[in-house]
């Protein structure tokens, strides 16, 4: 037991800790995480005992409603004990803003007294708009004066729950405090069972030493026996209770929510006042401002104790209290309706529920809304469901929810058919064709997107027109059909620029920009920038980062990394500012291709992995990322990520997925020996590459083929200067010179390895060594050996791999490059990156090998075996 009291001790000083470098300026995040009954509330509930006196402590709650409440546990603030400011209020109850609701957030949090400790309870039931808030803070707590408590229950996070992407950004921040609570002890629970008359073994094995549920059964176990179950424990303790209270506990039960004291005087008879017998008995918590169950496990064993019938009119009760109080929460009023079968209250409250919903970024809740709110479809005429159906597409759309969003779409596009409405059908038909495109179905995204064009020139409405002109140039583009994305593109210019409609003219300009680019057209860059600077001038925050996107996509597909640079940190700005988390994501992804190309694998993994349950146009390429990386490290599940992105690949038709997948499989296939599996990747796509005379593309997908054997044949084309058309023919020197040049040290050592001089595998196998990338080393000692060379660096050895230094994967690199004798500026010419990081990647390698100089590091990291040594 006492190992027990020290470790919350411990636990309780770390938070006051924080919170004291808070009070400096220094924010950081704490997250509490562990099961339920676990001790997560407890914990917070005690941290006001060790914070300063002049800390500030606001606590909000996540719900376990059907639907989340959008920005619940923000909404809790208002009127809480902490006492929040006016414009938090007025943003919440508003809610269509969420850049105000996200500065006042922050306002608040900068607010005096300092620090301010911000606590969102249960955040594994946040509902979207305040995970995205959450995500605003976490981004910005190293510069607040603050500290953002989050508790949740870690054994309910599968891999798809959205909680995940959050605590991954946490993993970025400066500051970050892991409390994981354990279980009890057996000793623990007999100490705490000793004053009982209950069997201190049978205490452990009914709860496996979960606290809450220790205290429940011990508060039971008066009789001697141990209860069956913890709910059979909970129940126990209400037999003795007057059956006002139990009523009144049944009637708070089916509301999962603290309640507020409007609502408790609403739905009890004599208030709050009928509660102190169980208040007494600790079940509930009782404020001037609000009731609830002290534990959430107590609400839920109360409410499934209830028959079925008796749940149906207690949410009745609620319901009917929740619509006679103004401004009620919708997303509350439609949750009771659903428990309480009231289709009529769905049908009237869900609609706006969802929209609400959709206003403060809650899509996923949108969305549920409006699943619900379409059950009742035969309750709407034909034109409003038409309308449900579009607006649950549009959410459906932005989950990357893509079958619910294709199903939604079609059937309204049908009843815009029926109604006879040209103008609507041909607006909708535009969104199908986006739809169909975001879902990776490039055929029906054209047939749709021909259609939408057909219908919209009947009518007179050109903007309609001209946006299904710029979104067929869109998928052309995208399919690398240069003069189709023209043609449609230029039209959709001229209408757009006689609307003055700057967001379709950005947009048309970006397609025709980006399909002359990529072709070698010399037009194609500047009409691309233009769309950026229009964007801009005209504050169209989503077609800006469109075209930061396109611009750096095709930079780094150029190998213009620099260039490439140049455009990431604005365009990560803009996204991140604007809160587009769409496209921040997507930035995400090319900064993962960035960090690939220069060797970073580790950057690249960590900022891939934030898009891996993206929709397809994001989610393949960060698949091909990780993919990668682990081919190339000869770590496992590669090839099955690869498989992944592959199957989306195809179903896009678009070589610029199609290529770097294949690619990548052929050089998986390569890397273990198996030149059939490398032709089988590479030559279907580049066939296709030929066929669109894309340069890029088929120069990488030929030196594969050439490397197994089957060399495709040669024309004007591959005259190109792409290093990997260089080492297709031969000329290894020049195409190592060039990926120096561009910054690629995988690949440049790569291009050395082809070289049939000794010397120059050896230096390639130093650059491949110091990147970690051990199939494509063991190739080249293999070689070196067949060439008769005597010492040869045999490598890393199996603690390498394990890393018992702790050095992450470019501190290795930078560790190994030190011990070669290699001067910070030499390094960060090697690894393509500033002195600056190199100059904190060797102060963190020092620190970790616990080396005051640069030769101790080299010596320490030759005795871990993290430096490759010489066969004899």
């Amino acid at each position: 037991m006492y190992g027990e009291i020290l470790e919350r001790e411990h636990e309780l000083a770390q938070l006051g800790a924080a919170a004291r470098e808070a009070a400096g300026g220094a924010g950081s995040v704490v997250l509490v995480s562990g099961e339920a009954g676990i001790g997560k509330s407890s914990l917070v509930r005690a941290a006001s005992g060790v914070l300063p006196a002049e800390a500030r402590l606001l606590v909000g709650e996540c719900d376990d409603l059907e639907t989340r409440r959008p920005l619940g546990p923000f909404r809790d603030l208002v009127g809480g004990v902490g006492g929040v400011g006016a414009e938090l209020g007025q943003a919440l109850k508003e809610g269509g803003d969420r850049q105000r609701v996200y500065d006042a957030l922050r306002a608040e949090m900068t607010a005096p007294p300092h620090p301010v400790v911000l606590v969102v309870e249960d955040v594994h039931w946040a509902d979207e708009a305040s995970l995205d808030a959450l995500r605003f803070l976490v981004r910005r707590v190293d510069r607040l004066p603050a500290v953002l408590v989050l508790t949740y229950r870690d054994d309910e996070l599968g891999r798809e729950h959205p909680l995940r992407h959050l605590l991954g950004q946490v993993s970025g921040v400066d500051r970050v405090h892991r409390l994981p609570l354990s279980r009890l002890s057996r000793e623990a629970v007999r100490t705490m069972s000793a004053a009982g008359p209950v069997d201190a073994a049978e205490v452990y094995e009914a709860t496996s030493g979960n606290p809450f549920f220790v205290a429940e059964v011990l508060a039971a176990g008066g009789t001697g026996s141990v209860p069956p179950t913890v709910v059979d424990a909970v129940l126990a303790r209400l037999g003795g209770l007057g059956s006002g209270t139990r009523d009144a506990l049944e009637q708070l039960a089916v509301v999962p929510s603290a309640v507020e004291r409007g609502l408790v005087d609403a739905l009890l008879k004599d208030g709050v006042a009928v509660l102190a017998q169980a208040e007494q008995r600790g079940l509930l918590t009782v404020t001037p401002e609000r009731a609830g169950f002290r534990h959430e496990l107590i609400r839920r064993a109360v409410a499934d104790s209830l028959p079925a019938a008796r749940r149906i009119a207690l949410n009745r009760d609620v319901l009917d209290a929740l619509i006679a109080q103004p401004g009620a929460d919708l997303s509350r009023i439609v949750h009771h309706a659903a428990q309480a079968g009231d289709q009529e209250a769905i049908a009237r409250y869900g609609p706006d529920a969802a929209r609400y919903a959709s206003r403060a970024g809650a899509h996923r809740e949108a969305a549920a809304h409006f699943r619900l709110v379409l059950r009742q479809r035969r309750r709407y005429e034909p034109a409003q469901l038409a309308s449900l159906l579009e607006e649950y597409a549009v959410e459906s759309y932005t989950i990357a929810d893509s079958a619910a969003a294709v199903s939604a779409q079609r059937e309204a596009v049908a009843l815009r058919r029926y109604l006879g409405d040209t103008r609507a059908l041909g607006a909708d038909l535009r969104w199908l064709s986006r739809i169909h495109w975001w879902a990776g179905d490039a055929d029906a995204a054209q047939e749709a997107a021909r259609e939408a064009i057909a219908v919209l020139e009947q009518t007179d409405d050109r903007r309609l027109l001209a946006l299904a002109l710029s979104n067929t140039s869109q998928l052309h583009m995208l399919a690398d059909h240069t003069a189709e994305a023209v043609e449609f593109g230029e039209r959709a210019i001229v209408l757009a620029r006689g609307e003055g409609d700057a967001a379709i003219l950005s947009h048309a300009l970006n397609n025709v920009g980006a399909a002359r680019w990529r072709s070698g057209d010399p037009r194609g860059r500047p009409e691309l920038e233009e769309s950026l600077r229009v964007a801009l001038a005209a504050g169209e925050v989503e077609h800006a980062c469109r075209a930061y996107a396109n611009i750096i996509w095709t930079l780094l597909e150029n190998l213009q990394y620099a260039e490439a640079d140049h455009f990431l940190a604005p365009a990560l700005e803009l996204a991140d500012r604007a809160e587009h988390l769409g496209f921040l994501s997507y930035l995400q992804v090319e900064t993962a291709l960035r960090r690939f190309a220069a060797g970073d694998w580790d950057e690249a993994e960590r900022y891939a992995e934030l898009a891996v349950h993206d929709p397809v146009p994001g989610r393949c390429p960060a698949l091909t990322v990780l993919g990668r990386v682990r081919i190339r490290r000869g770590a496992a599940g590669g090839d099955e990520l690869l498989a992944q992105a592959w199957e989306m690949a195809v179903g896009t038709r678009e070589l610029q997925r199609t290529g770097p997948v294949a690619a990548a499989r052929a050089e998986s296939a390569w890397l273990r020996g198996d030149h059939a599996g490398v032709a089988a990747a590479a030559g279907p796509v580049h066939a296709q590459a030929c066929e669109l005379a894309d340069t890029v593309h088929r120069a990488e997908l030929g030196y594969w083929l050439g490397k197994a054997g089957q060399p495709p044949e040669r024309d004007e084309r591959d005259g190109s200067g792409h290093p990997y058309a260089l080492q297709a023919a031969g000329q290894w020197r020049l195409a190592a010179e060039a990926w120096h040049a561009a910054g690629c040290p995988y690949e440049r050592a790569s291009a050395l390895a082809d070289s049939p001089d000794p010397e120059d595998k050896l230096a390639a196998l130093t650059g491949l060594d110091a990147l970690g990338a051990e199939p494509l080393a063991r190739l080249v000692r293999a070689e070196l050996r067949a060439l008769g060379v005597r010492r040869i660096p045999r490598g890393p050895v199996a603690a390498t791999r394990e890393n018992p230094a702790g050095l992450t994967g470019r501190q290795l690199q930078v560790m190994r490059l030190l011990a070669e004798g290699l001067t910070n500026p030499e390094i960060a010419d090697r690894l393509v990156v500033s002195v600056r990081t190199v100059d904190n990647h060797v102060s963190a390698v020092l620190d970790k090998l616990g080396a005051r100089t640069r030769r101790q590091a080299a010596r320490r990291g030759a005795e871990l075996g993290l430096v490759p040594g010489r066969e004899k």
